[in-house]
């Protein structure tokens, strides 16, 4: 059985001895969270493959999308080893196809047929990632943390690839008005990213140290950010 938290109680979960001990309702919702994030690292490396790399408009470009592959590759291995230490075998994601796997997303994600709408998809979309992982990376379980923090320099690098592709292609009209169709496509996707704004589980990680906000904070802190970043490619910002 496991045991039980006041609640002003102050959460530091070190091994996972001491996360198999904790409370049900803390190892459900953070293995949930590892979980998700895990596949979504996974089905990441996918999109760069399938999706993304036959859309790029050249050699150099097909590189790229080749090395971010990799890289979200090893983020998933990251997540993996950390679920294996709980007990938790992930083998099975890595038979799945992209459309068999449905925790972190719908699969509009996975459906992107323009380079602008690939650019769009680093540039604001994977600002959402940012955003949780950056929480995350303070988690109360600190294997999880620590794995969290090894994959913040590559996804900022992702962002940033995503803000070369989408700058280039904003310096025509033409190219503008591709990116604004993207970006009105996948907006409602990358929102929908953030869950339920009334969502208890996310008030719970916060209780338990799994996270720094809801929801809803969280979507805001996103919009924030990326606010910016459309305005400056002369986009309008999505209802």
């Amino acid at each position: 059985m496991g045991m039980s938290l006041l609640d002003d109680e102050a959460v530091v979960v070190r091994t996972p001895d001491e996360f198999l001990a904790m409370p049900e309702e803390y190892r459900e919702i953070a293995l949930r969270q590892i979980m998700v994030n895990t596949e979504g690292e996974l089905s990441g490396g996918d999109d760069y493959i399938q999706v993304f790399l036959p859309l790029a408009p050249n050699a150099e470009e097909r590189q790229v999308c080749a090395e971010r592959a990799v890289e979200e590759y090893d983020h998933y291995k990251l997540g993996k080893a950390v679920l294996a230490n709980i007990g938790v075998d992930t083998g099975y994601m890595e038979t799945q196809t992209l459309a068999e796997r449905t925790m972190f997303a719908d699969q509009t994600l996975h459906t992107c047929t323009t380079w602008a709408e690939r650019g769009i998809f680093s540039y604001i979309g994977e600002e959402t990632a940012m955003v949780m992982i950056s929480e995350f990376a303070e988690s109360s379980y600190k294997p999880w943390a620590e794995a969290v923090r090894t994959i913040i320099l590559d996804e900022k690098v992702h962002i940033a690839h995503g803000a070369r592709v989408c700058r280039n292609l904003a310096q025509t009209e033409e190219g503008r008005v591709e990116l604004q169709q993207a970006l009105d496509r996948l907006w409602p996707t990358f929102v929908k990213i953030f869950g339920s704004p009334r969502s208890e589980r996310a008030r719970l990680a916060v209780k338990f140290g799994l996270r720094k906000t809801t929801n809803g904070e969280a979507c805001d802190l996103w919009r924030e950010k990326v606010t910016p970043r459309i305005q400056k490619l002369g986009l309008t910002l999505p209802e």
